[in-house]
């Protein structure tokens, strides 16, 4: 019996050990998943199935404005809008007024009238007491086109009151008359005779000329000393 247990206890250690080294028989081996590769440097990524292609990049607006130059000595109408007199208005006092004609350039309107024009009194002089006769002077220099200020440069308008020396002679006449009255109830002949002159004098110094006066609404002609250069809305077809 003994040796029967010994027996018994040498066969399982021997089927133990040779469990052991033998490989497992269950098929094929065990597979191990390979690892994802990683995408390229500078590789762009693939689309997935079914996703939309990127839209392609769109086209530049066509332009909607050109640009057009004045060229100097383009004529302008201006239309007044601030009133000017000689014996109110004062040196750099502002002037506005607007396009009383459009101005075109090749056939094509560049500047629509009714713009505005901005300028300045560069001379304002009331009627002399004898010397010289009432004169106004002004010049623009902004120009607004659809709603863009441009700087400009326009020639010198100037208007000068008319002459009044007639109605100078006739006045002093009639004041020397009337001191040549006063003078003779004064003192007799000779007080006459310095009655006339000083009369007269007096009639004249105290005697205004004519006052330029330029209402608004009036019209002014002048025109550009310098190019400008304006944007113009290209048709659109």
């Amino acid at each position: 019996m003994t040796r029967s247990v010994f027996m018994l206890a040498f066969a399982s250690a021997l089927t133990a050990a040779c469990s052991r080294e033998s490989p497992p028989q269950s098929g094929a081996a065990e597979k191990v998943p390979a690892p994802a590769s990683a995408p390229a440097p500078g590789a762009a990524p693939s689309p997935a199935s079914g996703a939309a292609p990127a839209p392609e990049p769109s086209r530049p607006a066509a332009p909607t404005f050109r640009e057009v130059t004045i060229p100097a000595e383009t004529p302008i109408s201006v239309t007044l809008v601030t009133p000017i007199a000689s014996n109110t208005s004062k040196a750099e006092g502002q002037v506005r007024g607007t396009l009383a004609e459009a101005i075109v350039v090749g056939g094509t309107t560049v500047v629509p009238a009714g713009s505005e024009v901005i300028g300045a009194v560069i001379e304002a002089h009331d009627s002399g007491r004898v010397k010289g006769r009432a004169s106004v002077a002004v010049r623009f220099d902004r120009l607004t086109v659809r709603g863009e200020s441009h700087r400009i440069q326009t020639a010198r308008i100037a208007r000068e009151a008319a002459s009044s020396t007639k109605s100078d002679v006739k006045k002093g006449a009639i004041g020397a008359g009337a001191g040549a009255i006063v003078g003779g109830i004064a003192g007799g002949g000779s007080g006459a005779a310095i009655g006339a002159g000083v009369g007269g004098a007096a009639t004249v110094l105290a005697t205004k000329g004519n006052e330029v006066q330029l209402a608004a609404g009036t019209a002014l002609s002048t025109r550009l000393m310098e190019p400008v250069k304006v944007q113009v809305p290209i048709a659109q077809k």
